[in-house]
């Protein structure tokens, strides 16, 4: 029913079906304007991996100056490496894209895949020495190869020019 005060046109009747959504955009469109759907997740993996190494290294920290409240996790009294965590994450990341194509979805992949690439990474002195050195200076490995990781891709991410999205990108969902 039109209320009173809307003039309604004699030829228009009020419409009883719902209209049409808009698709949600992404807040990765909102997040990095201008970067195509493929480069997106390539960015978001270096993002993922350099925030993650940063706050493993300092959740290790915490864990290694005995910080009330903050331990280890174990399951029937055997530390999990958090490596281990990243290797699931990496498989996950891995069998969502053989299905999953969508821009949205290579960003939400991408971001996975640098998180779980620096899980592993930060503890690759472990997987090299078959020793728990993460506090030992072999334990430095790690944090080398994960600053070079850092430096290599962001100075090629930098370095190359992505493609401009194409008009069916910016308006991905």
């Amino acid at each position: 029913m039109t209320p009173s005060h809307i003039p309604r046109s004699p030829d228009r009747r009020p419409s009883t079906s719902t209209p049409t959504p808009t698709p949600r955009r992404s807040p990765w469109l909102r997040l990095l304007p201008g970067i195509s759907s493929e480069r997106r997740g390539f960015v978001l993996a270096w993002w993922g991996f350099a925030l993650t190494f940063g706050g493993m290294r300092l959740l290790t920290w915490l864990i290694h100056i005995d910080v009330a409240g903050i331990g280890d996790v174990q399951a029937g009294g055997v530390h999990i490496h958090h490596y281990v965590w990243g290797i699931l994450l990496l498989a996950v990341v891995g069998a969502a894209g053989l299905v999953e194509r969508s821009a949205r979805a290579r960003a939400w992949m991408g971001l996975a895949y640098g998180v779980g690439m620096a899980l592993i990474v930060d503890e690759a002195a472990l997987l090299i020495s078959l020793e728990d050195v993460y506090w030992d200076t072999e334990g430095w490995v790690s944090i080398a190869l994960a600053l070079a990781v850092i430096a290599v891709v962001g100075g090629v991410l930098a370095s190359t020019r992505g493609r401009r999205p194409p008009a069916r990108d910016r308006d991905d969902a």
